[in-house]
């Protein structure tokens, strides 16, 4: 096996690349962005992964990972190529394929000999199909004739947890159209190959409907349980309960049935959108995802609405804000619920003292427009300090142990928003809160009565 290249390092192109150099093949990460390049070579990390850190700088150590601009090089060196470059959505909420066009005819132009070219990005269906139009387009320009295959080998990364995705996947799906280019895509990963991790081999536009398919329906697993939770709201159920019960139903699971703020990310909006789009595009509405694509940001507006509906008039109220991130152990915020609530609540005049253990430097530039009103605090504890009330909305783990008494103590009145469910409303009504979580029922105005007898009840249970 020559050495690997893979053209583009974000947060797919670097985990790709440093994983399989941890694979113990010879990998070239490629970036045009020179900076970056120039960060990577002194040990600089752009992105924010827990564990990425040290494969890298063990993989350069034994000079089995390198950085370059160069594509030229990385082209003539390597006979595997992967395109793992950002697909934004354009104007219309396609995905936008300049970046991934204009790797592939970088490599046609610097070809020297038969490429595997591997598409890692995620891609409208058909892509595969353009990627081969176009380098045989820059070949034809050369006067040349190599052969080359375009493979789909798209990537199922969960930011915060992308290295165990990458060495312990569920399944690999390889979509190609010789035998020669599936050879060589199972020598890349043999690793994972001979650890017996399920293989899923089929045609390229197969392997890329697979990629938008599975995210769309987990996209729609979150926002159908969000659903449940407005419903359980009116009707008095609890939504934990009844999305335990529905979990342990083996044909639905329990995984992404956590009732929230909506989704955000770098994934689930953008390849919602694309889906939809796509079906437009081939007179085939997939209308339950276009439904949740608006039920989704819609989810994000009511939880502003709920706390508007349960503080009154926010001119001037001061609210604390655990968590901007768009989901734990990342700095991303890309779609965030947490840039949304803001938003709306700036609109009623509501002030903030934020903490987010990482996702500062990207909250400074997507909530510049609201700057004046947003106090940015070192810990948890400092952004409850005089605040009308406490909202979470990322649960980072640190978030779900508070001292509540120190949080009553620092809030001028006990609210307590949890957009997560991390805490329990009963518990917390017994330690005085005035809380309201996703699908528990708003709890905001507590009957003395009623909460003295469940302290009775409580201390009844404490004594068995």
């Amino acid at each position: 096996m020559n050495k690997i290249g893979v053209v583009g390092t974000g947060y797919v192109g670097l985990v790709t690349g440093t994983c399989l150099s941890d694979f113990g093949l010879n990998v070239i990460c490629v970036d045009n962005n020179k900076e970056k390049i120039d960060h990577l070579h002194k040990g600089i990390i752009p992105i924010y992964e827990p564990g990425l850190e040290p494969i890298v700088e063990r993989n350069i150590y034994y000079k089995r990972l390198e950085f370059t601009t160069d594509i030229k090089r990385a082209v003539k060196e390597c006979n595997v190529l992967f395109i793992a470059v950002g697909t934004p959505p354009a104007d219309d909420g396609s995905a936008d394929l300049q970046y991934v066009e204009a790797v592939a005819r970088d490599i046609a132009k610097y070809m020297n000999g038969y490429k595997v070219i591997v598409d890692k990005s995620t891609v409208p269906i058909g892509t595969g199909q353009k990627v081969k139009g176009w380098i045989n387009e820059e070949l034809e320009k050369r006067g040349v004739s190599y052969g080359f295959d375009v493979v789909s080998n798209p990537e199922f990364l969960r930011e915060g947890s992308a290295i165990h995705d990458f060495t312990h996947p569920d399944r690999v799906v390889i979509g190609a159209e010789s035998e020669r280019a599936m050879k060589i895509m199972k020598q890349v990963y043999s690793v994972l190959y001979l650890n017996e991790t399920p293989f899923v081999e089929t045609n390229i536009e197969t392997a890329e409907m697979i990629k938008y398919a599975a995210n769309a329906f987990l996209a729609m697993k979150i926002t159908f349980i969000n659903e449940v939770a407005n419903l359980c709201e009116k009707v008095g159920a609890n939504v934990q309960d009844v999305a335990k019960a529905m979990g342990k139903d083996g044909r639905i699971s329990s995984k992404f049935l956590h009732p929230g703020p909506g989704y955000g990310g770098s994934c689930f909006p953008k390849d919602t959108l694309a889906l939809s789009e796509i079906g437009k595009q081939y007179e085939t509405p997939v209308t339950l995802i276009e439904t949740t694509v608006k039920a989704n940001e819609y989810q994000k507006t009511l939880m502003a609405q709920r706390i508007e509906a349960v503080l009154g008039n926010l001119e001037g109220k001061q609210l604390a804000i655990l968590g901007l991130s768009f989901k734990p152990n990342t700095d991303d915020m890309r779609e965030a619920p947490s840039i949304t609530i803001l938003n709306e609540l700036a609109q009623k005049g509501a002030m903030f003292k934020v903490y987010d253990p990482i996702a500062y430097k990207e909250a400074k530039w997507r909530l510049k427009n609201i700057s004046s009103r947003i106090t940015y605090c070192e810990n948890e504890y400092e952004a409850m300090e005089g605040s009308d009330a406490l909202v979470v909305v990322t649960e980072w783990n640190q978030f779900r142990n508070l001292d509540l008494s120190k949080v009553k103590s620092l809030l001028k009145q006990p609210c307590f928003f949890d957009l997560r469910n991390i805490y329990q409303r009963q518990d917390m009504e017994l330690q005085g809160f005035k809380y309201a979580g996703v699908g528990q029922g708003i709890g905001m105005q507590n009957d003395p009565e009623e909460l003295q007898a469940k302290k009775e009840v409580a201390a009844a249970k404490g004594s068995c």
